[in-house]
């Protein structure tokens, strides 16, 4: 019996609420529909099932991978010999699910998409998280990579996080200790995994908030390729630039390799247009690169974390 074998019989017999699989489809996971199997992923519904596997987890000596919504990630085509914990379902009664007031700030846990957390705060009269409506990520996705979108930001409304460490222990930490910064936090060294999170928010017009919520989706829809699987933008604004503008200077748009794209509507994006590999995504930036450092000076950086 190897470690991973003994790590999902004793989650089986300390947990047995805990939903695990083995060898699950990293495909089915994240956005960009890519990605060979984890050779082990649990779905905790609580900080308790959370707690358990990352302690088991240390007992086994295997580090775990929190994984938020996948729609920042980039999985090997041949899987990953990993432990993934993904906080499981939908927006439902279940802690890591759930969305709720309480001292005047609006709550929410972990694995709650970004959509819900934003449809929440309209359905209560609360602005401030209208920009998060149409992120493809989860609350802890969010926090990790202070997710912004039309010059809104997590920075801006974050109060706390509560987070599990890989020692078991649990933490709230305040949002001005949390180095909040361009698509980074002291979450994104991956020790972490993002519990729930707390918000301030205005009171707002609920009418005017939808409003708002529907015109960025509008927006998205005309410039940003929704119709086939991305991770959004693959590159990280270079300092003094727009990724997307120096690729389309370079004459990339439409530029592919196998199965992927940059994409024809917005060069910033690469997209599957169908079998795309990661050997092919991982081609295609290596090239486009390449040749906007060639071309430009300028060296892009991935914004997509590629799993190990």
């Amino acid at each position: 019996m190897d470690r991973f074998e003994w790590l999902q019989q004793e989650l089986a017999r300390r947990c047995p609420g805990l939903e695990v699989r083995a060898n699950e489809p990293m495909s089915r996971h994240t956005s960009f529909r890519i990605g060979g199997p984890a050779r082990l992923m649990a779905l905790p519904k609580s900080a308790v099932q959370a707690k358990a596997a990352v302690l088991a987890a240390r007992e086994a000596d295997i580090l775990p991978f929190f994984l938020g919504n996948g729609s920042n990630l980039l999985v090997p085509d041949e899987g990953v010999e990993r432990f993934l914990l993904q906080p499981a379902g939908r927006y439902s009664a279940d802690p890591l699910n759930r969305v709720w007031e309480e001292n005047g700030q609006l709550c929410a846990g972990g694995g709650v998409s970004l959509a819900m957390l934003a449809n929440a705060a309209q359905g209560r009269a609360l602005t401030g998280l209208e920009f998060a409506s149409g992120i493809p990520g989860s609350v802890g996705g969010g926090v990790v990579m202070n997710a912004g979108a039309y010059g809104g930001e997590m920075a801006q409304v974050l109060v706390s996080v509560t987070a599990l460490d890989l020692d078991g222990s649990i933490q709230t930490i305040p949002a001005e200790s949390c180095g909040l910064g361009y698509r980074k936090s002291v979450f994104s060294d991956g020790q972490r995994l993002v519990l729930e999170a707390r918000f301030q928010l205005s009171s707002g017009d609920p009418a005017a908030i939808r409003a708002r919520m529907d015109e960025l989706a509008a927006r998205r829809k005309e410039k940003q390729p929704l119709e086939y699987p991305s991770a959004g933008s693959m590159f990280k604004r270079p300092e003094g630039y727009f990724a997307a503008a120096l690729i389309d200077q370079c004459g990339l748009k439409g530029f592919a390799v196998g199965g992927a794209q940059v994409s024809e509507k917005h060069a910033g994006f690469v997209v599957n247009r169908g079998g795309a590999t990661c050997a092919d995504v991982l081609e295609l930036v290596r090239q486009v690169q390449a040749r906007v450092q060639e071309q430009t000076g300028v060296a892009l950086e991935m914004e997509v974390k590629v799993l190990r």
